[in-house]
């Protein structure tokens, strides 16, 4: 269970780089409202990552947290906001999923 708790951490952690994506590009209301999307994303992935790791390693633990969170921003960043997907980048980030798979097979 603590794993899915983990994985959706990442989620959110992705949800959050959006946020302030979003808010580096609008003025205004509309900026005010993607940073309380962004305090809001990052206050449930903290609260997530924080329940995770009261079984999982923090090692292990913080590791696929950042990987979920990295890989999601860099895939949301290729789709929604027009970045670059060379070859190096797509290989780079499949490394960084196998290792995050890696992290999970070898966790006790």
């Amino acid at each position: 269970m603590n794993w899915i708790l983990l994985i959706i951490a990442g989620l959110f952690e992705v949800a959050f780089a959006f946020c302030l994506s979003k808010a580096k590009e609008t003025t205004g209301t509309e900026m005010y409202a993607w940073y309380a999307g962004f305090m809001v994303t990052l206050t449930v992935s903290m609260v997530l990552l924080i329940k995770a790791t009261q079984t999982l390693p923090i090692g292990t633990a913080y590791a696929v947290w950042t990987g979920v969170g990295a890989v999601g921003t860099v895939v949301v960043g290729i789709l929604v906001f027009k970045e670059p997907a060379t070859f190096l980048r797509l290989f780079f980030i499949t490394t960084l999923i196998a290792s995050i798979i890696g992290l999970k097979v070898v966790s006790h």
